[in-house]
């Protein structure tokens, strides 16, 4: 059996550290998975996305179930802005369709907190919805993890 490299935790003392955070974090999302997702943060986590308030897994597993049913076909990349010991500002975009089959490209930026043990305690997100054409899309890597060939964020212009 392969053996799992372990997530960082801070403090974050090298650039390669806080990027494998990021990294990790943007794959947990792109399962779609919120009780996957969810382990990444203290059972008692608290967090704003966009002008919803959260506290708890149960909240954010909810929260997650619920925007996933919403926004099909998502895809994400994440990227590292900087850190500072046990904080990360990390800027992100994804794509995902509507019912109706609308696509749109979300824009934002987080602030990460974690704790000791490198659970995410808090999570601040301001994020921009922009329609866009099926053919403006950029994201176009099967449903999954993003592949590590693929272009980054600065890489497509983003």
């Amino acid at each position: 059996m392969m053996e799992v490299e372990p997530s960082p935790s801070p403090p974050f003392t090298t650039v390669e550290a806080a990027v494998r955070k990021v990294r990790l974090a943007e794959d947990a999302w792109n399962t779609r998975d919120p009780e996957r997702v969810v382990l990444a943060y203290t059972p008692d986590s608290r967090w704003r996305n966009r002008a919803e308030f959260l506290e708890g897994r149960q909240a954010i597993a909810t929260f997650l179930a619920r925007k996933w049913s919403r926004e099909l076909d998502y895809r994400l990349i994440k990227e590292l802005w900087g850190f500072r010991e046990n904080r990360m500002a990390v800027r992100f975009a994804y794509e995902w369709r509507d019912d109706v089959g609308a696509w749109f490209r979300s824009y934002g930026n987080e602030l990460w907190e974690f704790d000791e043990r490198g659970l995410m305690r808090r999570r601040l997100a301001s994020i921009n919805d922009a329609p866009i054409r099926e053919a403006d899309r950029k994201y176009h890597w099967p449903l999954g993890r993003r592949p590590d060939d693929y272009p980054s964020l600065s890489d497509l212009g983003l």
